[in-house]
């Protein structure tokens, strides 16, 4: 990898481990500094008889959390909304409520219980997502712990074990108890000897015995660790037989579960919002001064000498409005459809962003048949198209639950997904379920399926730009076009997080502080009436 890039180096990381991996490489790499949020952004108080107006183009968390900010400051804001409900993907589906596909409207036919809702967009809050964390504190949203790993949970692979499901306990005792004993044998072999001394690597070979639980002669033969083949309350524990190196090595759980919950997104304990995560968006909405107009697709966005001007279409008529300031959480994508008076260099940059895909199923079940299984919480890894199954770890010991029974990112496999009819996509992910849970089938009272990249008003699921686009624009499109400020998750470094959301927020209340200066310091008037 001689004369390889910075970017092209983190390109690569980004590939192989998403979004978190590249924010961890950059940090180390002194490339990203480390979060240095101390609290929402203070904008410049509104002045003069008049308050200073402000539209906001689509209530996603950007925008909501925008207008809390903004009329704090003391300025009047009129959020549109093209759906018919506030959140943008922030969305939870509970009995009756609508999953807005196009061509393939559901209705979700969960019973109507509280502890029977589904999280169809975020459904995690990391510990140092500080700024939605932040909200939650500031608009009462209580929060539980979500337990986001289960090492009772599983992993099955049609080409492992012959297609049998693996205990995740059972997977990473042994690559670490093999792992560790190739270390012992290194040291051992005097392998370390010219960079360590003689007590480190006697150390080191202590240390691999005690990680890899190894025997006195440095070799794993199976740990109890993974539990045991008897019950080890009445009987002395019999380890399960150890996974041959060679089956380890040709799975596809090393590269996936296995270091599913090292992430730093996934750092443990991950919290969620009692009663689904649309408890944010309703803690917004509780405290905003003016609710959004829904229903409100926007036509036309033309900057103007002293503001921006908008037309959007409602009930079939049209309605043009003005104000100083307009902040955009529309998806990048939809913008070459909408009528503007943007640069070229602006719109071009606009149209680099390219939707990401993302897909969901979720499944009532009439019996918590998983926690039978020692299971409370946490995820099972597929090699099958679903690639994981969710279990909810509130309400436990509940009769009924609603679980997680597909959830892909990848765009090939969203493809095949979304070209299924909702149906259809149900048993896909039935046939899937039954080889790591046998009776998986039998369980399923109802389900809907949630492929974003068919979601009105919506498209797609976080954003996607070549390496040489995000060179290019990434950074211009943090700065404002005139008094226009695009918002979302998509002008982040952190794609489809809530926390990506927030800080783009935070980024152009910032912006617009320093245009506001600005326009002290060269004596302008703008908002004096």
């Amino acid at each position: 990898m001689k004369n390889i890039s910075r970017r092209q180096f983190l390109t690569y990381v980004g590939a192989v481990g998403g979004s978190s991996a590249l924010l961890k490489t950059s940090l180390a790499m002194g490339l990203v500094n480390e979060d240095p949020y101390s609290g929402p952004v203070k904008v410049t108080p509104a002045t003069g008889k008049k308050k200073p107006t402000v539209l906001i183009l689509g209530s996603g968390i950007a925008g909501l959390s925008t207008a809390f900010e903004l009329e704090k400051a003391g300025y009047e804001c009129t959020i549109l909304e093209a759906s018919f409900r506030a959140g943008g993907r922030n969305l939870t589906v509970r009995n009756g409520d609508k999953i807005d596909e196009m061509g393939n409207p559901q209705i979700c036919q969960f019973d109507k219980q509280e502890n029977l809702f589904f999280n169809c967009g975020p459904a995690r809050i990391p510990g140092h997502h500080r700024r939605l964390l932040h909200y939650c504190k500031a608009l009462n949203v209580p929060l539980q712990v979500k337990a986001n790993s289960s090492k009772m949970a599983y992993f099955q692979d049609d080409q492992f074990l012959g297609g049998k499901p693996k205990r995740i306990i059972e997977y990473h005792t042994d690559a670490r108890g093999l792992m560790s004993e190739l270390l012992w044998k290194s040291a051992d072999s005097s392998t370390f000897d010219q960079m360590l001394g003689k007590e480190d690597v006697e150390k080191l070979m202590s240390f691999s015995k005690a990680f890899g639980d190894l025997t006195e002669n440095g070799k794993y033969i199976g740990s109890e660790r993974a539990g045991s083949t008897t019950d080890r309350m009445l009987e002395f524990p019999t380890p399960h037989a150890p996974l041959e190196l060679k089956a380890m090595l040709d799975s596809r759980f090393w590269y996936g579960g296995l270091l599913g919950a090292e992430l730093y997104d996934w750092c443990e304990p991950l919290m969620e919002p009692l009663g689904g995560m649309d408890a944010v968006v309703k803690g917004f909405l509780r405290n905003l001064k003016k609710q959004p107009t829904l229903n409100a697709q926007v036509k036309k966005i033309y900057n103007r000498d002293n503001g921006v001007e908008v037309t959007y279409e409602k009930g079939g008529k049209f309605h043009t409005v003005q104000a100083d300031y307009c902040f955009n959480n529309i998806p990048a994508y939809f913008m070459a459809g909408i009528e503007n008076n943007f640069t070229t260099k602006y719109q071009t940059a606009l149209n680099s962003i390219k939707r990401g895909h993302l897909f969901k199923i979720a499944y009532q079940m009439k019996e918590r048949f998983w926690e039978k299984d020692g299971i409370y919480g946490g995820i099972s890894y597929s090699a099958d198209p679903i690639s994981q199954i969710w279990y909810p770890s509130h309400d436990i010991n509940a009769q009924k639950g609603v679980l997680l029974g597909a959830y892909t990112w990848d765009p090939k496999i969203s493809a095949m997904f979304e070209a299924l009819s909702p149906a259809e996509r149900l048993k896909v992910g039935a046939i899937s379920g039954e080889k790591i849970h046998p009776g998986y089938s039998k369980n399923i009272e109802n389900g809907i399926s949630i492929p974003w990249g068919r979601m009105n008003h919506q498209m797609g699921c976080g954003m996607r730009m070549s390496e040489e686009d995000f060179e290019k624009y990434f950074h211009f499109l943090q700065k404002p076009e005139g008094r226009h400020f695009m918002i979302g998750d998509q002008i982040s470094h952190h794609s489809g997080w809530q926390e990506g959301a927030l800080a783009s927020s935070e980024q152009a209340l910032q912006q617009l502080n320093k245009l506001l200066s600005a326009s002290v310091d060269q004596g302008s008037k703008i908002h004096v009436s």
